[in-house]
C-alpha cells in the first residue's frame, strides 16, 4: 500500500529531524529521501513552494550519498536542514 502524500512529508521531515538531532546518518536514509521527493514531486497537489524545497533536500540527499564523509556533510548543512523542516511544517 502505498503511502499519502501526509504520510511521505511526515517521513521525510523524520528523517531530516534525525539528521539534525543526530548530525550523522545513512546512505540508505540518502536514497529514501530521494525516493520520498521523487514521489513527491509528480503529484500534482503539492505546492510549488514545498517542491522548491523538496529539490534543495534532494541535492542535498544525493550529495549526502555520494560524500566520502556523510557526517561532516550533514554537519554543514545543519541550518539549512533546520529551514527546511520549518519551511515544510509552514506548508503541511
Amino acid at each position: 500500500m502505498p503511502l499519502s502524500c501526509e504520510h511521505q512529508m511526515s517521513l521525510l521531515t523524520d528523517i531530516l529531524n534525525d539528521h539534525q538531532t543526530d548530525c550523522c546518518g545513512s546512505v540508505a536514509e540518502c536514497e529514501q529521501l530521494e525516493r520520498l521527493i521523487k514521489s513527491l514531486m509528480v503529484n500534482a497537489n503539492i505546492d510549488t513552494g514545498v517542491k522548491t524545497i523538496l529539490e534543495e533536500v534532494y541535492r542535498y540527499s544525493q550529495n549526502g550519498r555520494n560524500s566520502t564523509d556523510l557526517d561532516g556533510h550533514i554537519l554543514s548543512h545543519q541550518s539549512q536542514i533546520s529551514q527546511w523542516i520549518e519551511d515544510i511544517g509552514q506548508f503541511s
